[in-house]
């Protein structure tokens, strides 16, 4: 029997290639703070769906009240926390990582490249990410999400990188993660 692999929310406290470790502790706080307020506890499964299936438990650290009161915006709060859970199931689910944050204007959210800890400038653009995040929502409403996502990142398609679609949700946990292909029909 396999056992479960575990996100971590604080592991991103350490940083990315485009995450300051400040950030992710921020992101990794979102979280724990959107979670909690559905009624979870550290260790509860996240449903994984699109192109990849699978299941993973995330843990974060418990919510003080200082962090509710920083995080009460609900709609900013939610966003902040699905980027974490975004990086992370990138992180383990692909060789990708995330490497630079876009800009505003081409439908998506952060560049991804390679994930390798021998190459010494993992800053080469492989892939685009766009993210977002619902607080409770029905199956339909995260399809719609993942659709209008999917349509935004036309923007950008002129690039010919593929693109990964990823919307959570956090009331049942559940993390649809849909990929745009590139012309060459090729995803990494």
């Amino acid at each position: 029997m396999s056992r479960i692999q575990v996100l971590n929310l604080q592991s991103l406290n350490q940083g990315l290639p485009a995450i300051t470790p400040a950030f992710g502790a921020a992101i990794s706080e979102a979280g724990a703070i959107c979670l909690t307020d559905e009624a979870h506890e550290p260790g509860v499964t996240l449903e994984v769906e699109g192109e990849f299936s699978t299941r993973l438990q995330l843990n974060w650290q418990p919510v003080t009240e200082q962090a509710r009161r920083c995080w009460n915006d609900e709609e900013y709060t939610t966003e902040q926390a699905a980027y974490g859970i975004a990086f992370l199931l990138i992180l383990q689910l692909t060789n990708l990582t995330v490497i630079e944050r876009s800009r505003k204007g081409t439908g998506f959210d952060y560049w991804l490249g390679i994930h390798d800890s021998t190459v010494k400038l993992p800053f080469q653009r492989m892939a685009r990410l766009e993210v977002s995040g619902i607080r409770r929502g029905n199956r339909s409403q995260i399809n719609a999400r993942v659709k209008q996502k999917t349509e935004q990142t036309r923007a950008s398609d002129a690039e010919g990188l593929p693109a990964y679609i990823i919307v959570v949700e956090f009331n049942r946990p559940i993390s649809i993660i849909s990929a745009k292909h590139n012309p060459k029909g090729t995803l990494l």
